[in-house]
């Protein structure tokens, strides 16, 4: 049985763009670019010698008398006095971003990032106002809903819902609502805006001033909302992008020389994984979560149903026919356009993306999965059309960064070699242990190869690996998030410190690494 669903790449453009009302004739009167905002930081965005952090996938509740994400949350704060915001790589809320988990998921584990954090009852889920802003992109945890079958069976039979204790399930009754939640949470919500007051609206809130018009301005302690669910920002001259990787994450047509046979070895891989599915179940009806011994083997077994149910996940995504409308070519336009515009702008010194869906990583499920190539290819091509049209104009420099993503749990730093194409020699920073069940690195190793028309080839080295490890009392459970400060100077320089703590003999320890410089 499915527990989730999630709606289509065309349903989550349609509906995202309902929320923001795109191009209302008001906005468009006004010149305001709606994927544009000015962090509004009291000056302190000209600061070219700065620091943020970043988190992912971390929306979930205590484990059985741990919270990780609140460790890590602590974590942080003992570093938010000299950092300026945070960037989140997505999955703000598990297992489908409803919004009866935010207090419980996001508020309480923040509240000193949030005006009135003192008291969070009394904080709304779609009225928090960040004085430490947090910057997220939408993961796909963000956008997935219940299936209206499972809130019918599961409201009325206990004994499903007991059964499904293996899982830690934290579905209830909503879901996402096709990515409302998140939309009520973090973006300016315009169509909830009466009619009346949206022009008065605009004209209070969307003073921001950049190359492409009029913009939202974030007001750190004021007014703390994103424009739109990617957008771009600049802060100490560098250019900031967000993306979501949800409605580009398609896999791609397979083969049609070998689609048949690949359709064989798909069906028969998702076969093997729903064996496997019901013995881990029958594994679990046998345990009791309020046995400490048993709670803690619960939740490696619920770690490995997760991994099951997000591979199958993939497994169909490969196995349905595409069409064109299911990539969303049109902020891919988006980002093309702007990464050539912040080239040609010689006050910028340096650029980085941040969203989801990594499009390099070695955790153990996600490195091969069809979504993990399709975002690869599709952002390549838009890098390789970005270094056309620049020319020499890059000075041999790679076109970004630094590009941060979540998706996969764990910590991870990678950087391409020389792929053939514009991708070429880029830093990749998976941040996606600050919450969730982290996961294992793969067992085939540290070099990703790629297949090409004419021979395989390395494309990416995985220089550190934050992750699940060891069996047994040998076993590791890292949770992590990363500081970075950006020093000053042109080109920029970024200095990366990996913050790490695990649990250990009953305590959390600080296991941070040393910074390395990018």
């Amino acid at each position: 049985m499915n527990l989730i669903s999630e709606p289509s790449v065309p349903v989550k453009i349609q509906k995202m763009k309902q929320r923001v009302r795109w191009l209302h004739p008001s906005i468009k009167q006004r010149e305001i670019d709606q994927t544009s905002m000015i962090l509004d930081d009291n000056g302190r965005e000209e600061n070219p010698d700065f620091s943020f952090m970043v988190i992912g996938d971390s929306g979930t509740k205590s484990h059985y008398g741990s919270h990780p994400q609140r460790q890590v949350a602590e974590m942080m704060l003992n570093h938010s006095d000299d950092c300026r915001f945070v960037l989140h790589t997505g999955d703000v809320i598990y297992v489908v971003g409803s919004r009866e988990y935010y207090p419980a998921n996001f508020i309480e584990p923040y509240r000193e990032c949030l005006v009135g954090g003192e008291n969070t009852k009394d904080i709304a889920y779609d009225q928090m106002v960040f004085k430490l802003p947090i910057l997220p992109v939408l993961g796909n945890h963000d956008y997935y809903d219940v299936p209206w079958l499972y809130r019918l069976i599961t409201g009325s039979t206990l004994p499903l819902r007991r059964m499904l204790r293996y899982k830690d399930i934290e579905i209830g009754w909503h879901g996402s609502n096709q990515g409302d939640a998140y939309t009520r949470a973090f973006i300016d919500y315009l169509a909830a805006i009466p009619p009346r007051e949206l022009e008065r609206h605009l004209d209070k809130h969307y003073t921001g001033k950049s190359h492409t018009g009029l913009c939202l301005r974030y007001q750190p302690g004021k007014f703390t909302r994103l424009p739109n669910r990617y957008y771009t920002f600049n802060y100490g001259e560098i250019d900031f992008f967000a993306l979501d990787s949800n409605t580009f994450n398609t896999p791609e047509p397979l083969p049609e020389n070998q689609a048949g046979d690949i359709r064989q070895e798909l069906l028969k891989r998702r076969q093997k994984l729903e064996k496997e599915e019901l013995q881990i179940l029958s594994e679990c009806e046998k345990l009791n979560s309020e046995n400490p011994e048993d709670s803690e083997q619960l939740a490696d077994l619920g770690g490995k149903l997760d991994q099951i149910n997000e591979v199958k996940i993939d497994i169909q995504k490969q196995l349905e026919t595409h069409t064109n409308a299911d990539v969303d070519f049109e902020q891919l336009e988006w980002l093309r356009s702007r990464l050539i515009a912040s080239w040609q702008n010689s006050e910028v010194r340096g650029r980085v993306i941040f969203f989801h869906h990594p499009p390099y990583v070695t955790e153990a499920t996600k490195w091969n999965q069809g979504q993990t190539l399709a975002v690869r290819h599709r952002l390549r091509a838009v890098f390789e059309q970005v270094a056309a049209a620049l020319g020499n104009l890059t000075e041999g420099r790679p076109l970004v960064d630094l590009v941060f993503n979540g998706h996969a749990h764990c910590l991870e730093h990678l950087r391409t070699g020389d792929t053939g194409y514009a991708d070429s020699h880029i830093n990749y920073i998976v941040s996606g242990g600050s919450g969730r069940r982290p996961r294992r690195q793969r067992k085939e190793g540290t070099e990703l190869m790629e297949t090409f028309p004419d021979s395989p080839r390395k494309v990416a080295d995985s220089l550190l690996y934050v992750g699940r490890s060891g069996h047994g009392s040998q076993r590791k459970k890292p949770y992590s998030c990363v500081r970075v400060d950006v020093k000053a100077g042109f080109p920029a320089k970024f200095v990366i410190t990996p913050l790490v703590t695990e649990y250990i003999e009953g305590k959390w320890c600080d296991r941070s690494l040393e910074p390395f410089i990018i």
